[in-house]
This record gives C-alpha cells, sequence and structure tokens, in this order.
C-alpha cells in the first residue's frame, strides 16, 4: 500500500510502499477513501523537518535537556550516534481520515465489515486504529464532509472548556481551519462571534457565515474591536486557534476578555504571559488538549476503556460523533471550506508547496482497487541461496539504535523484519539491506529459510511470541525479559522441552571485555561478595513499561539484566531472593529497590536498581570482593583492579558486550551449535526477577 511520511533529517515528504496493517486486539482496519490534510499541523511539521539541526534544537529544548543528560551518561559520539538514528526514523502524516471498515480486531463492538467511518488514522491506503477513536459515519454525510470529523473535534473540545452560554461573546483569533469550524460552532450554540485573522479570504469566508471580522494587518487594533462591539464590556471569552510564535496573541486575548472572562488556547502561540494582562481582570487560561478526554491516555485510546458517561459526558469518541451529527442534521456546513481534491499520487501538489498555500482545506482521494498486502519485498537479494537467515519481530528503539547498527557491522543475513504498522520496518530493511518488511510475523514464523527469529517486542509480548517461535522450528533469540511470571517461564519451558531448537536471552553484559576480565580475575570456587549498581534514572509513571501486564515493571524487565550478570560472574546459579523497596508503602512495580542474592555455591550479590539519582553519575557500576582482590567495572567503559596481580586497568569505549552477542548469534545462526547462555541459567536468572517482586509483596525471602 502507499502511505505518505515524513523524513524527519530531511524534511523531504515522500509516498512510500509499505505492507498493510493488520486489525489488533481493539481495533479496526479502515480501508481510506479520503483523508483531510491539516495545512496548520502539518506546515509545522514539514518545516520542522526542513529545519537544520541546531533550528530543531532550539524548537525542542526538552530535548536537547535528554541529550545533555546522555552525554553526561553515555558518552559524545554515542550520544551523538543516537541522535542521528532518532532523525533517520520517519514520522507519518495525517490524522483525518475516512473510509470503510475491512477488517474488526478481538474485543471491539460497535462496528462490522462495511461500516463507514472517521479515524485519526493516518494518510494511508489501510490504517488500523483503535476502536474508541473511530466514529459511525451518518449515511446523509459525505466522506469528503466526514474528513472534518477529527479536525472539528479539535474546536469542539476548545468550546467545551470555554463552556459558553447562549449570548455570549466569543472571539476566534485565528480563522483556519480549526477556527473556522469553532466560530461556526459557537454560532450553532447562540453565541456572538467575532473573528480575527490576517487573511482577508478566510475573513470572507467567516462573514459570510455571519460572524463579525477584524483584520490587523488592515489596521484595525482587535482589541478596541472587540470593546466597541461589545458595548465596552470586552467578550465573555477568546479562543486562540491560531499559530504563530509572537506573544502579542495572548496579550491580546486577555486584554479583549470582561472582566474575569476565560481565555482557551488551543493553536500554538509564544507564551511569555504578561501578569497584569491576567491579574486585573482575574482572567482564566486553560491550554485545550487536542481531540477531548481520553487523549493520550493509553487505557482509552489503546485498551479501549471507555470513561462513564455519567462522569466524563464527553470523550474523544463522542466529541467525534457529535460532530458528525452536527453536519447530518446542517449545523455544521463543511463544503464551503474544501478548496481541492487531490488524487494520492498527486500528494506533492499539496506538500510541495505547503508553506504557501493559501487552501483552506485539502482532501486526498484515494484509489478503490488498493489491496491491503501485508508483506513487501524491498530487496532483490536472493536469501535461498544463504545460511542462517534471521527474521526479527519488533522496531522498538533497541532494533533501531542497537541490534540493526551491529549486525549491519557483521554481514547478518537479515530475510525479514516485522512491525505492527509497516512503516519502521519498511524504512529499516531499506537501509539494513533486508529482502521483506511485513505487518505479520507469521509470515516469519512460517517461512522455511529462516531459521532463527528475534523478538524484541514490548514485554507482554515476549513469552507468548517465543512459545509460538519453537513451536515453528526457529532457534529464537529475544530481548529481556523472557517472561512476565511463573506462568509464562513455566509455559516457555514447556514448550523448549519439546522443541529442538535453542533459546537465548539478550542478557548481553556476560559477553562484554570487561565482564570477561573479570571471570578471568576471579575463582569461580572462590567465595565472592558482589554489587551491581544501576543508576537507572527516572521514567515518567504512565510508561508502559510501569504496567505490570504490559512491561511488567523494571525490576523484572531490566534488573534481571543484573541478576544474570551476578550468577555469570559466581559461576552458581540463584538460590534464594529478597528485595526491599523505597518507601513505606512501595508497589510491586518499583524502580527505587535493593535485592540481595543468595547463590548455590555460597557466594552473596547485592543488585542496588535506583531511579532516583543524578544522570551525570556511571549508569552502571559492578564490585567483586574476592581473595583479597577487589575489582570495579564502571560503566562498561573503565575495569580497575586492586590486588589483582598483572593487572591494573581496562579501558574501552561503552561496551556493553551487545557486538560480541551479536557476532556469535550471527556464526550460530549460520554455523549451528548451542545456545549462547544454558538454558537452565536463562530460567534462573528470569525465575529470580520474577521472585523478587513475589519477596517484597511478601516481605520475605523466596526460594528460587
Amino acid at each position: 500500500m502507499k502511505q505518505i511520511i515524513q523524513n524527519l533529517k530531511s524534511g523531504e515528504t515522500i509516498l512510500e510502499d509499505i505492507p498493510a496493517p493488520k486489525a489488533g486486539a481493539g481495533q479496526v482496519l479502515i480501508q481510506t477513501t479520503r483523508s483531510l490534510v491539516s495545512l496548520g499541523t502539518e506546515r509545522m511539521l514539514v518545516e520542522f523537518g526542513k529545519a537544520s539541526l541546531i533550528s530543531k534544537a532550539r524548537q525542542q529544548p526538552d530535548k536537547v535537556k535528554q541529550v545533555l543528560d546522555k552525554v553526561k551518561s553515555d558518552g559524545l559520539l554515542p550520544t551523538m550516534e543516537a541522535v542521528f538514528k532518532r532523525l533517520d526514523q520517519p514520522l507519518t502524516l495525517g490524522y483525518c481520515n475516512v473510509g470503510k471498515v475491512i477488517g474488526v480486531g478481538t474485543g471491539v463492538s460497535g462496528f462490522k465489515i462495511g461500516d463507514r467511518v472517521a479515524s485519526n488514522g493516518h494518510h494511508a491506503e489501510f490504517v488500523t486504529v483503535p476502536q474508541n477513536l473511530v466514529a459511525a459515519i451518518p449515511d446523509n454525510v459525505t466522506d469528503d464532509e466526514a474528513t472534518f470529523t477529527v479536525i472539528g473535534s479539535i474546536g469542539l473540545q476548545g468550546i467545551r472548556l470555554l463552556d459558553p452560554t447562549l449570548g455570549e461573546t466569543v472571539v476566534v483569533v485565528g480563522l483556519g481551519l480549526i477556527g473556522l469550524i469553532t466560530a461556526e460552532l459557537l454560532m450553532a450554540n447562540g453565541c456572538n462571534v467575532i473573528g480575527v485573522d490576517l487573511d482577508d479570504a478566510k475573513l470572507a469566508i467567516a462573514k459570510e457565515k455571519g460572524i463579525q471580522v477584524a483584520n490587523p494587518k488592515s489596521g484595525i487594533d482587535p482589541v478596541k474591536f472587540v470593546e466597541s462591539a461589545t458595548n465596552g464590556v470586552g467578550a465573555d471569552g477568546v479562543i486562540i486557534t491560531a499559530s504563530a510564535k509572537t506573544d502579542e496573541l495572548i496579550s491580546q486575548a486577555a486584554r479583549m476578555c470582561r472582566k474575569r472572562g476565560k481565555v482557551i488556547l488551543v493553536g500554538v502561540i509564544g507564551l511569555n504571559l504578561r501578569r497584569s494582562d491576567f491579574y486585573d481582570k482575574e482572567i482564566s487560561f486553560q491550554v485545550s488538549c487536542s481531540y477531548g478526554p481520553g487523549r493520550y491516555d493509553d487505557d482509552y485510546e489503546q485498551k479501549g476503556r471507555d470513561y462513564p458517561i455519567g462522569y466524563v459526558r464527553w470523550t474523544e469518541k463522542r466529541n467525534f460523533e457529535t460532530i458528525l451529527e452536527s453536519m447530518s442534521k446542517g449545523r455544521l456546513k463543511l463544503k464551503p471550506l474544501i478548496t481541492e481534491v487531490i488524487e494520492l499520487v498527486d500528494y506533492n501538489k499539496i506538500y510541495g508547496a505547503i508553506g504557501q498555500s493559501n487552501s483552506i482545506a485539502s482532501i486526498i482521494a484515494y484509489p478503490e482497487n488498493s489491496s491491503p498486502e501485508t508483506s513487501i519485498k524491498v530487496t532483490t537479494k536472493d536469501f535461498s541461496a544463504s545460511s542462517g537467515n534471521i527474521g526479527i519481530i519488533g522496531t522498538g528503539n533497541f532494533t533501531k539504535m542497537v541490534i540493526l547498527p551491529a549486525m549491519g557491522k557483521i554481514g547478518t543475513n537479515i530475510k525479514s523484519i516485522a512491525s505492527a504498522r509497516g512503516v519502521s520496518s519498511t524504512i529499516m530493511a531499506k537501509k539494513y539491506g533486508i529482502g521483506d518488511s511485513t505487518t505479520d510475523y507469521m509470515q516469519i514464523l512460517n517461512d522455511p529459510e529462516v531459521n532463527t527469529v528475534m523478538i524484541t517486542t514490548r514485554h507482554n509480548m515476549h513469552a507468548p511470541m517465543v512459545i509460538e517461535a519453537m513451536n515453528a522450528g526457529k532457534n529464537v533469540f529475544v530481548e529481556k525479559p523472557l517472561a512476565l511470571n511463573d506462568q509464562e517461564l513455566n509455559d516457555v519451558i514447556t514448550a523448549y522441552e519439546k522443541n529442538n531448537v535453542t533459546l537465548t536471552v539478550g542478557f548481553n553484559r556476560r559477553f562484554s571485555p570487561h565482564i570477561q576480565k573479570v571471570k578471568q580475575l576471579v575463582n569461580d570456587s572462590a567465595p565472592k561478595n558482589m554489587i551491581a549498581n544501576m543508576n537507572a534514572g527516572n521514567i515518567p509513571a504512565d510508561v508502559w513499561v510501569h504496567d505490570m501486564k504490559v512491561g511488567g515493571g523494571r525490576i523484572i524487565g531490566e534488573a534481571c539484566h543484573l541478576i544474570d550478570l551476578l550468577s555469570y560472574i559466581s559461576g552458581s546459579k540463584v538460590k534464594s531472593v529478597c528485595m526491599n523497596a523505597l518507601g513505606n508503602n512501595a508497589e510491586e512495580n518499583t524502580d527505587n529497590a535493593t535485592i540481595l542474592l543468595k547463590f548455590e555455591n555460597g557466594d552473596n550479590g547485592v543488585v542496588n536498581y535506583f531511579a532516583n539519582g543524578d544522570k551525570s553519575y556511571s549508569k552502571e557500576r559492578i564490585e567483586v570482593y574476592s581473595e583479597g582482590k577487589t575489582i570495579v567495572v564502571d560503566n562498561f567503559r573503565l575495569t580497575m583492579g586492586y590486588g589483582t596481580s598483572g593487572f591494573t586497568k581496562l579501558k574501552t569505549k561503552l561496551d556493553k558486550g551487545h557486538a560480541a552477542q551479536f557476532k556469535m548469534l550471527t556464526e550460530r545462526a549460520k554455523e549451528g551449535g548451542q545456545a549462547l547462555i544454558p538454558f537452565d541459567e536463562l530460567v534462573n536468572a528470569s525465575r529470580a526477577s520474577i521472585a523478587a517482586v513475589e519477596s517484597l509483596k511478601t516481605n520475605a525471602w523466596v526460594q528460587v
């Protein structure tokens, strides 16, 4: 299928061939008939992409801080490599989609094959969208009109926050697409509306709808205009839908208002507020968040958990439905706003001149005879002649930043790569010479030319996919963790025991040259005290890794690395675990904890996993005490030996063992042989990390 994407590094807008997505749980698969180009929002994205690196940095100071933090922890060169790899990733454009349902995922209610729907899907021939971001289109609303659903909901949400009543005067600053729809909705609500814009063509459209208009470009002072129009009272509220860098708009909005008026920001403007503008009249100011309640809430958007109507009357979906009903009943007339309808293949007529366009609304029309192929061939290489072909399932940051760059250097034969939406897998396939891009990972499992599968999806998918891959007769590499609970782990063990395959978990640190040096310096049979410190850094509480059902928490999801590492240094498996966490009422998904480990050979281990430290300090530090020796590994760049005859230090660039691990994995895929890590050690480290969380809940040592 065809999809419009943008290269963030160059700003180039491309019509790309990618595989069509599949309807996952809670999603509908839509064949697009029309999509609306949001000229304001998409112009900003295109112009951002075309900007220089310095200009991009100036526009995103929060991202600059993240980069500086990474420089402190990882060094300059690795950080710059990561930044440029991130800029290489495409941006999917569009969020105003109309089409017909051709697939319904499990758990979806209210939709069936053939329904016409509006959604926030991208500019693509086929899109998958969670059911709470999809609304059915009334029969008397055309596809062209329905493309305004999502963008109309943005304006509607601003109105809901303002909460105007019949007869009030509201000023709409910025009469672009959202502004014109907002103004018309306010008129339908019985408000007196004043529109302010610099474009006479937009003001003319507003005037035809009965809206008073003012153009500051013609010398009109908008504040005085509003005062005159309201007999000196001022506006009851102002909704700013403009996109501008100036701070003057927010100042004018406050000065336009009556005492205790309201200002709602829907657009993007400068926000250096002058206290006096708001203080004198006790003006209220609020920023509107997109389509309404539910936006950016994974429970609502991705998991389909609706808010009770008795407590949250208007959600994103209910706002979509309101806009469509307003069109159906003739309260919202949007056909006059349509400037042009362009065929998908001619998309550059819109994007090529997006900065200079005077268009109000541009609509893209899609072909009717497209087929939703879930796999496409990217390179012409014949993989049937090569041995050790690998398939990759998952295209998250670890795949982008670590796996593919490492495997690209050693010439790994990667035949297929899968991602849920197909965009990232296609871009990566082109960059690294991978044969196929697919949105159906079962095509990789069923491919007889693939003998090894790498799984790098979200954590809750690891165990089920490992089992599927082993049952398909594939050797498996899975990024940590192997499983989120004992039941998943037991199911993996059962599948492993009945299939003649190998399984490797991405416990890469044991392959680092620094840890290999530690193994040379200590005696497996000698008693050892070991400490592993992880200065993990804070991750916001709403990120998926903290969800015990999805990410398993950071102890199971990441501290397992350190448990495996200490087990490897000890040369012995963990026998029992006890975990204590920060605070008096620590949750099971804590990321501030100390884990005590007792090994079968009597060794002691301590894992300190902390998220409340400073990133300028080393992220990881390993200490080993044994036979009068002390060995310290500092962030896998410097290893110091004390009391170690003949050894003082080992210094390298940051090396956590990824390159060595993937080189060995590639060799095993081509030549066969044992797994990189014995299966019983994988199970033990996984079981111990799960037991650590159980120890916290039971406040006791747990036997592994």
